[in-house]
């Protein structure tokens, strides 16, 4: 029987090569759908705060659903959905032909847009804290609305926000964890391959609790640099 540390060793005896690359994984899919995220919930906060009903309503429909839906159900429906939706169009011009989806672009996407149905609740709630009165004195020494957004807006609701959205950057570092369902070789994917074969369950799943909370920590010391470096809130 294999001892814990030629279990979690390097080289061919041992699962620690395997589990660094899910590693890798995970924090790659969490950086690359911080920004997606970030951008798409940016505009539905917009939408939601419009003067215009439609894009109110769309903003509120598309925060409902995304909101509402599991995240494992919004994975599959992405993934598998994406998959026969591909498939089904290119079939039109070869019957014969198979599509396989990128399961990390799917992973992507999925909790890109959950992740966008909160953070917009995050900045709306950033944009109503602004008083309209920092509008209208952009307008009034003759700034554009791009250029009020930009330079008035903006460097007060990234302040404003920056808590809210970091509890959703934690959030969605464990969320990646939902992957594995999909085939994506990341962290929780390669921990229960290894507690497979190996017969030993408790020790990988424990390893791997001890890597998101590692993972997490070091996302705590970063946030709160991030913070103290763009200071506090205004005070209104």
């Amino acid at each position: 029987m294999k001892s814990i540390w030629t279990l979690l060793s390097w080289g061919s005896e041992g699962w620690l090569d395997e589990i660094a690359y899910g590693v890798f994984i995970t924090v790659s899919l969490a950086a690359a759908t911080l920004p997606l995220g970030l951008l798409i919930g940016f505009f539905v906060a917009l939408a939601k705060q419009s003067g215009e009903p439609s894009l109110r309503l769309a903003g509120n429909v598309y925060t409902t659903i995304f909101r509402g839906l599991p995240e494992l159900v919004t994975l599959f429906l992405v993934y598998y959905g994406a998959q026969i939706g591909i498939q089904s169009l290119i079939r039109t011009v070869n019957p014969e032909a198979t599509v396989d989806v990128n399961s990390f672009i799917s992973g992507m996407v999925a909790l890109g847009v959950v992740f966008s149905a909160y953070a917009s609740e995050v900045f709306l709630s950033a944009f109503r804290a602004i008083p309209q009165g920092q509008y209208e004195g952009g307008y009034a020494i003759g700034l554009t609305y791009g250029q009020t957004m930009r330079l008035v807006v903006l460097p007060q609701l990234i302040r404003i926000a920056l808590p809210g959205l970091a509890n959703l950057w934690l959030i969605l570092l464990k969320d990646t964890a939902l992957v594995s369902a999909i085939g994506l070789n990341d962290i929780l994917r390669w921990t229960s391959v290894a507690a497979r074969v190996e017969r030993e369950p408790f020790l990988f799943y424990s390893f791997a609790i001890l890597i998101y909370l590692a993972l997490t920590i070091v996302s705590s010391f970063g946030i709160n640099k991030i913070e103290r470096s763009v200071g506090p809130e205004p005070t209104r």
